[in-house]
C-alpha cells in the first residue's frame, strides 16, 4: 500500500483553487469516468477523488474494475485496467455547485472533443445534473444514455461525493458493476 498523502492544512487548500488535476488518460480505454470538476482536497493533492469520504475507489473495487482498493496517489494504475480519469470542468472550486452552466456547457463540448480523440468504449459521467447541464439534456435519468458519443457509451453515474446523501456504497457498486458487464475487457 503506498504512503497516504498528508492531510492538506487550511493554506494547502486555498493554494488548491489556482491548481488543476491532470487526467489519467490513454487511447482506447475500456471506462473514461468523468467527474464534474476538482475539489479544493483534491487539487491539494494532486490526485483524483481524493477526499477522504468520496466512494469513488470503493465502487471501483466493489464493481469488479479493480483487483484491490487503490489510493487516489496510485491513480496512475487505473490504466493498467482500462480505466482513465477526467473532468467536465477543470477549474477547483470547493463544491461543485460553484461551477456555473456556461462552464458546464463549455466542459461538455471539451468533454466530446477529448472522448472523440482518445476513443474509450465507454464513459462514464459521474453526476446526473452535471451531465443534463454539459448536454443539454434536463431529462436524462442514470444509466446507459441513447446518445453515443462516436462509438463511445454513455453512462450517467451518481456523484460519488460522501455528500450525496441519496445513494449508498452498495449502489455505487451495482452501478459501477452494471457498466463494467456492459463494457468487454
Amino acid at each position: 500500500m503506498p504512503a497516504l498523502s498528508p492531510k492538506p492544512t487550511r493554506a494547502d487548500l486555498e493554494a488548491a483553487r489556482a491548481k488543476t488535476v491532470p487526467d489519467i488518460i490513454a487511447p482506447g480505454l475500456r471506462i473514461l469516468f468523468c467527474g464534474i470538476n476538482p475539489g479544493l482536497y483534491t487539487a491539494a493533492i494532486g490526485h483524483h477523488f481524493g477526499r477522504p469520504g468520496n466512494r469513488f475507489w470503493p465502487a471501483l473495487l466493489a464493481g469488479g474494475l479493480t483487483s484491490r482498493l487503490l489510493d487516489p496517489t496510485e491513480e496512475r494504475l487505473l490504466l493498467d485496467w482500462g480505466l482513465g480519469i477526467t473532468n467536465v470542468v477543470a477549474r477547483t472550486t470547493a463544491t461543485a455547485d460553484e461551477v456555473t452552466p456556461e462552464e458546464l456547457r463549455e466542459g461538455g463540448a471539451a468533454l466530446i472533443r477529448k472522448v472523440k480523440k482518445f476513443r474509450p468504449k465507454s464513459l462514464a459521467l459521474l453526476g446526473i445534473g452535471a451531465y443534463r447541464a454539459a448536454f443539454g439534456r434536463p431529462r436524462a435519468t442514470l444509466g446507459l444514455q441513447p446518445e453515443a458519443i462516436g462509438e463511445t457509451q454513455v453512462w450517467v453515474l451518481p456523484n460519488p461525493s460522501g455528500l450525496n446523501a441519496h445513494f449508498q456504497a452498495a449502489d455505487f457498486g451495482r452501478l459501477f458493476a452494471e457498466v463494467a458487464s456492459a463494457v468487454p475487457a
